[in-house]
């Protein structure tokens, strides 16, 4: 995943063949001219090599790139068409967003890459069916069921097990091993790479990885597999003797240290070996005593060398500038990777055909309440909403923020999707405190934002922005789905539950800091309200004092929010008495009051029955009331909103006379909840309602 580990190096390792990787990078296998070599541990076995892979010339590379373009777009149109049996296969390979999702073949389910490998695959491994079709691999290829065993930090982590849960993929495993634990293992040897100690880690793996583990591909986490990774898996049966490591010779020649006067980049024979992909046997190698053999190497080694020094891949990118790298197979290699980036993540929650998997009890709870939903009800889609699992990638860009230790920080919450992304730079001008944003965006939205998010210096600049994508998916906007989001990943003690298309004030970020103390909002049950207004000026001359909004309201340039459609949301403010207060004030709930308020971090979240559009922050001032949360009016902070064509959901709120029908609906039931909650308290509610 780019970025998402806090510019650290992360890397996995896969048990069955492989350890695959989300990228932070990536590193396309399977084309080109290389060799695994299996190493052997002992003097006496001689060490021998096999070949993986075609000649590496241009033209072989373009007949094959070709082809596999050609099998992507055969497998798309007949992933189009419902199976006709269950012994059907198709193969699997994609990338999202900013993780490496690659499918691969034979029996995997459903997925939009390679095609079979006995078919489409000049490999030497593709013609021996040495992996059985259902057999546990640790990859990130999905023809066969998957173990993932990831080591990283403790928010690479959080990442890695939020976009597993949510993705819900059929026959995958996953298990994580703290990186910290590691890095006193390896943390003595002297190191001049720019990854620091993490690629060394993979030293420790056979006392890491489970005991009863034997084989195990492991991999750093900036590769995408371009073929089925059972070519790969099938080279351990190459594997003879005490030969227990599977190693690639570094491709360039700039590692033979002969382009140009006194070039001594690499201290190992010719181009040495890259440990991007490693085949190892563990099982072998504990026998061999590999803990002990490592660290008297190093220690002798160290003695002449005083540190070691990894290398990188030759094609994959750990960096955005790696795209415009100029190399004569980049070309190809870029266009697979791009194109992978955009397909649909959708594909890879498709069951394997023919393969048993363990039986995943979120997946099973999940279907057994979508099959107690009426299909026949008019609301039903609605209905179906609540309960539809999103694919989410917490912080895809970098985000590093710590909390003052006054325990002050308020955190601006707001979400959004593609429409609306010219008002990220405008807002991160007027807050200058952290932002959590959830954006609903399609795979191929999700690189579109990230090209945009490169290209501006305000974004660029700003590493207290979390953003946080969740996949479309159904044909509501889950608002509020997305707000629990953006609310769920606040580090700070307070936020401020806001709309991407308001502009708060200049200084409203510490303005709610002073409030903060000076309403003890620690140990009290406030809802800070800021008012809201408007302007229907595309160009507004932003006021920068209470002073001047009052005069811009006088002059008609300004307007209290939503007055002339929608009063109620924002009457209980009082505005008038807002205009010559100087002290904060507090006042009482009303039906369909919606204010944007500042809450302690512990608030309740949004009620998810509620998409698209209406009733959707009702709903949650409600409970707040109903919670005993006072409102309180600041008499110094505003907010004002901007602009903007109408969204798709307020359009179909407008001319569809069902959606108006089950929002009623949906009301009621809300309503009905809140009394069985809140018993005698919440009879305000219902009678609110009907004299509204």
């Amino acid at each position: 995943m780019l970025g998402m580990c806090r510019g650290r190096r992360k890397f996995l390792a896969a048990s069955l063949a492989l350890l695959v990787i989300p990228a932070l990078t990536w590193l396309y296998l399977s084309v080109g001219s290389f060799q695994v070599k299996p190493v052997p541990l002992s003097p006496l076995e001689a060490q021998s090599s096999a070949s993986i892979g075609g000649t590496g010339e241009r033209q072989a590379l373009e007949l094959r790139v070709r082809a596999v373009e050609e099998e992507n777009r055969a497998l798309r149109r007949e992933l189009s068409r419902p199976p006709k049996s269950p012994s059907a296969h198709f193969p699997i390979s994609s990338h999202r967003g900013n993780q490496s999702r690659t499918h691969s073949e034979e029996g995997t389910g459903d997925n939009e890459g390679q095609k079979a490998a006995a078919v489409g695959n000049s490999s030497d491994c593709v013609q021996q069916p040495v992996v059985d079709k259902c057999e546990v691999r640790h990859e990130e290829i999905l023809r066969n069921p998957l173990h993932f065993h990831f080591i990283t930090d403790s928010i690479a982590q959080q990442i890695l097990s939020s976009l597993f849960y949510t993705w819900m993929v059929p026959a995958v495993r996953v298990d994580f091993y703290d990186a910290d634990e590691l890095k006193s293992e390896v943390s003595w040897i002297p190191n001049k790479h720019y990854s620091g100690i993490y690629g060394l880690m993979k030293l420790v793996l056979t006392k890491t990885l489970p005991s009863n583990l034997q084989r195990v591909i492991v991999l750093d986490t900036d590769i995408t597999f371009a073929t089925d990774i059972a070519e790969l898996w099938a080279v351990f049966h190459k594997f003879k003797g005490q030969q227990v490591l599977g190693l690639v010779e570094n491709q360039s020649d700039w590692y033979l240290g002969n382009l140009w006067k006194n070039h001594r980049p690499w201290p190992a024979l010719g181009r040495g070996f890259n440990t991007g992909v490693i085949l190892l046997l563990l099982d072998r190698l504990r026998k061999l005593r590999w803990e002990q053999m490592w660290r008297l190497t190093a220690e002798r080694e160290l003695m002449s060398m005083l540190s070691t020094s990894l290398a990188d891949q030759v094609i994959h990118w750990n960096s955005p500038k790696k795209l415009r790298v100029k190399n004569k197979h980049v070309e190809f290699f870029r266009n697979l990777y791009l194109t992978f980036l955009e397909y649909d993540g959708n594909l890879l929650r498709r069951e394997l055909f023919g393969c048993p998997s363990e039986v995943d009890h979120n997946s099973e709870n999940l279907q057994k309440t979508l099959s107690e939903l009426d299909e026949d009800d008019p609301c039903y889609e609605f209905r179906r909403e609540r309960f539809t699992v999103h694919r989410t990638h917490l912080y895809f860009l970098h985000y590093e923020y710590e909390p003052s230790s006054d325990n002050t920080d308020v955190t601006l919450v707001a979400q959004l999707s593609m429409d609306r992304l010219q008002m990220l730079e405008a807002i991160c001008k007027h807050w200058e405190g952290p932002i959590s944003l959830a954006l609903y965006l399609s795979d191929a939205e999700a690189q579109q934002f990230l090209r945009y998010a490169q290209g501006s210096e305000v974004l660029m600049s700003r590493g207290n922005v979390g953003y946080h994508i969740v996949y479309k998916e159904g044909q509501f906007y889950p608002v509020n789905l997305l707000r629990n989001v953006a609310m769920q990943q606040v580090n700070t003690p307070y936020m401020f539950l806001s709309d991407i298309d308001f502009l708060p004030m200049y200084g409203l970020f510490e303005y709610l800091r002073k409030s903060v103390v000076q309403l003890d909002m620690a140990n009290t049950k406030k809802a800070l309200v800021v008012p809201a207004f408007e302007t229907l000026r595309y160009r507004l001359s932003y006021p920068k004092s209470k002073a001047e909004l009052l005069s811009q309201l006088d002059m008609g340039t300004l307007f209290t929010f939503r007055y002339h459609v929608w009063t109620k949301g924002h009457a209980p403010t009082n505005f008038a008495k807002w205009r010559t207060a100087t002290t904060p004030y507090r006042v009482q709930w009303e039906a369909d009051f919606e204010p944007y308020v500042m809450v302690r971090r512990d608030c309740p979240e949004y009620d998810r029955r509620f998409v698209g559009f209406g009733w959707n922050k009702v709903a949650h001032i409600m409970e707040l009331d109903a919670q005993e949360y006072e409102f309180v009016v600041l008499p110094n902070a505003y907010m004002i909103h901007m602009p903007h064509a109408p969204s798709f959901d307020i359009t179909k709120f407008r001319s569809n006379k069902q959606y108006r029908v089950c929002l009623k609906t949906l009301k009621e039931e809300f309503q009905q909840n809140m009394s069985r909650r809140f018993g005698f308290a919440a009879l305000k509610y219902m009678t609110a309602e009907n004299n509204s």
